[in-house]
């Protein structure tokens, strides 16, 4: 079986996560996000981690040259051999330049980027309303997905907090970052035929249903 590397692509909040761990059931392979890598960072305090922590704080993005540095680090990683699922990378077409350039010189190639839509609207609510709880990380949304006893977390009882890029000032932020640097890449993947459009606003099954179907046309596609 060839390999298989993912790109999700999408506005904050469009449900990148939710479908990138379940890819991750489908085809055990690491799921490589972005921010978790830089807020691990941030928070072991590392010389890196302290570059980052200071774009995190006015809700920008981190230069291309440290998140390319760290992800293709990532991804000379045994455990990407066999393909692998990326969030939050690229987000801006010299990052997306930098992944062709680093894939090519290894004989290797991106398979499909999964691009998820949903209105500005729909991810504000989506964002404002999200809650991580301290201890592991564990994601509730109050609208949408409230845990059963309110402000904890039902599988470690730890409590619930909204991360500070969550806060509804920064949302617009981030937001407005996205159509200026990342939206370009939509039609960067369309003109090299790596773009798959998955409607966001529908439920979490019938996106993940939808991706899965893609995903094996494509395979299909591969043998014949």
């Amino acid at each position: 079986m060839s390999e298989l590397n993912l790109i999700l692509l999408g506005p904050p909040g469009a449900g990148k996560g939710t479908q990138g761990k379940r890819l991750v059931d489908d085809f055990r392979l690491p799921y490589i996000v972005t921010g978790d890598m830089v807020r691990q960072a941030v928070k072991d305090g590392t010389e890196l981690g302290k570059q980052f922590e200071a774009y995190n704080e006015r809700g920008d993005l981190v230069p291309d040259e440290l998140v390319i540095a760290m992800i293709t680090q990532r991804l000379e990683d045994d455990d990407c051999a066999d393909g692998y699922i990326l969030d939050g990378f690229p987000r801006s077409i010299p990052q997306a330049d930098a992944l062709d350039t680093f894939m090519q010189e290894r004989g290797r190639s991106v398979t499909a980027v999964l691009l998820i839509e949903a209105p500005d609207e729909e991810v504000a609510r989506r964002i404002s309303g999200r809650r991580c709880c301290v201890k592991a990380g564990h994601v509730y949304n109050i609208h949408f997905d409230p845990p059963k006893n309110e402000g904890f977390c039902d599988q470690d009882g730890s409590r619930l907090a909204q991360r500070d890029d969550d806060a509804p000032d920064k949302v617009e932020h981030r937001l407005a970052v996205y159509h200026d640097s990342t939206k370009p890449l939509i039609p960067y993947y369309e003109e090299r035929a790596l773009l798959r459009r998955f409607d966001g606003s529908r439920s979490p099954t019938e996106v993940h249903d939808h991706i899965r179907a893609t995903l094996a046309t494509l395979r299909l596609e591969e043998k014949l």
